[in-house]
């Protein structure tokens, strides 16, 4: 053995099984008040890092609370958590503010994403038609989750892809925000279609 020569070569098996987790940035879009802050503390493996702020009278009076009379904070700028998928993947959320007031950070939060969850509440489905607008026209993989709040939706999964126009292709589901278990299965999803664009 020369001075220059290891003394020991890991092999391949050793070696990828310390090889930290590929790091893959996903986007959580929606209007406001539809979950996305909610799914993203649900399944976040860190504490979230939110920009939680008080709603005042001047933001209420912009904002539609009719659906949402107990919300008392909203999202100004993003939310951020992480979640393990397995030893060889980790998704970074990013949550998007559902103001439109807010839309001039979208891009800046989007780039790099390989993917996006857009929640919608279905009592309110125009709510969510701008971020189904930027997925489509960045050409970004996403799904439609419908956040079941209180347990029930007010439409079927069919009339939201009709009244969204969405692709066929474009996954449309139920979950529930506050299910750690539902709001991975969802991600997965986006996940999935992410893959697939990649092997067209």
């Amino acid at each position: 053995m020369t001075p220059t020569e290891p003394a020991f070569r890991p092999s391949a098996a050793a070696s990828a099984a310390v090889r930290p987790p590929l790091p893959v940035k996903m986007v959580i879009a929606g209007g406001f008040g539809v979950g996305k802050t909610t799914a993203v503390g649900s399944i976040s493996e860190i504490e979230p890092l939110t920009t939680e702020a008080a709603i005042t009278e001047v933001a209420a009076g912009v904002d539609d609370l009719s659906h949402t009379p107990r919300k008392t904070t909203t999202t100004v700028a993003m939310d951020f958590g992480c979640i393990t998928v397995d030893p060889t993947l980790k998704l970074y959320l990013f949550g998007t503010p559902g103001q439109e007031r807010f839309g001039f950070m979208w891009d800046d939060i989007v780039e790099g994403a390989v993917g996006g969850l857009v929640i919608v509440d279905t009592r309110r489905l125009d709510d969510c038609y701008a971020a189904v607008d930027y997925f489509e026209h960045k050409q970004i993989p996403f799904a439609v989750a419908v956040n079941a709040f209180d347990g029930k939706v007010e439409h079927t999964l069919d009339e939201v892809r009709w009244a969204l126009d969405v692709n066929d292709r474009v996954p449309v589901l139920v979950f529930d925000a506050r299910e750690r278990g539902s709001v991975r299965d969802a991600l997965l999803v986006v996940l999935e279609q992410a893959l697939a664009r990649t092997g067209e």
